[in-house]
């Protein structure tokens, strides 16, 4: 790639993985625009960074909002590197999801990485080349029950990926999915505190019990999603487009 300074995106930037990986680009020499609701905790990121977070307080699921965000990140230049890491969840068996649930998680899982790609993707291969890395999840390539709209979600960004790398694949662009299992996240806790309601379990026990889905008998760290995005990000991986990489302490148990 011929840009001269590094700059990423990356949405969902306040916690969990989206605040390691705000914390492992900075550590690589980029500037990083980082995106998210909370505005407090992406100040304090910004502060964190010694000037190198550019914080920008955004709910995804407002089209105006992205696109919004999206011309003022342009009018600093082209980023490097985009991704697309915010994600909700809805656990719930289908009659159980409302219409308005199913909505927003495809709005925030599916419409803004669509957006965040059309509005700058094209200044990203006209600069030069860049990078899109998705956040998936393993439920991109499997159904799990009580979540039927976030399986949707992530299969459609799996699909999304797909087709920008073919699209974009003589532009000097590449477009990867990460798909990690669970993760040491808001979303674990969630799982954790609604398993522990539902079957009276300690959170302890629920944290094992997720633990114990994955072969290695343990979760996943922020920190390991991020590096596999670095990768990813970097001059090594610029031949790999379409590929989704699951990160998933190898896969279910057995």
């Amino acid at each position: 790639m011929t840009t001269s300074k590094k700059v990423a995106v990356v949405t969902g930037a306040s916690r969990g993985i989206g605040r390691a990986l705000v914390q492992s680009f900075v550590k690589e020499g980029y500037e990083v625009w980082a995106l998210a609701r909370a505005a407090d905790a992406l100040e304090q990121l910004a502060r964190e960074s010694n000037g190198a977070v550019r914080p920008l307080a955004i709910d995804v699921a407002d089209e105006a909002a992205v696109i919004a965000a999206s011309r003022r990140i342009l009018e600093a230049g082209a980023p490097r590197v985009l991704v697309n890491n915010a994600g909700i969840t809805v656990s719930a068996p289908i009659n159980k999801t409302s219409t308005e649930d199913y909505h927003r998680v495809m709005a925030v899982n599916v419409t803004a990485p669509f957006l965040f790609c059309r509005e700058l993707l094209p200044a990203m291969a006209a600069a030069g080349g860049g990078r899109i890395i998705n956040i998936g999840s393993i439920a991109a390539t499997r159904g799990v029950k009580y979540t039927s709209a976030y399986c949707a979600s992530k299969h459609a960004l799996l699909g999304l990926t797909r087709s920008l790398a073919a699209e974009w694949a003589r532009k000097n662009v590449t477009v990867n999915i990460v798909n990690p299992g669970w993760t040491e996240t808001d979303m674990l806790s969630n799982a954790k505190a609604a398993i522990s309601k539902t079957t009276g379990r300690s959170e302890q026990e629920a944290h094992a019990a997720l633990a114990n889905m994955h072969a290695m008998g343990r979760v996943i760290q922020p920190e390991e999603v991020a590096a596999l995005c670095l990768f990813l990000a970097s001059d090594a991986a610029a031949s790999i487009s379409g590929s989704a990489y699951n990160i998933d302490g190898g896969g279910e148990a057995g």
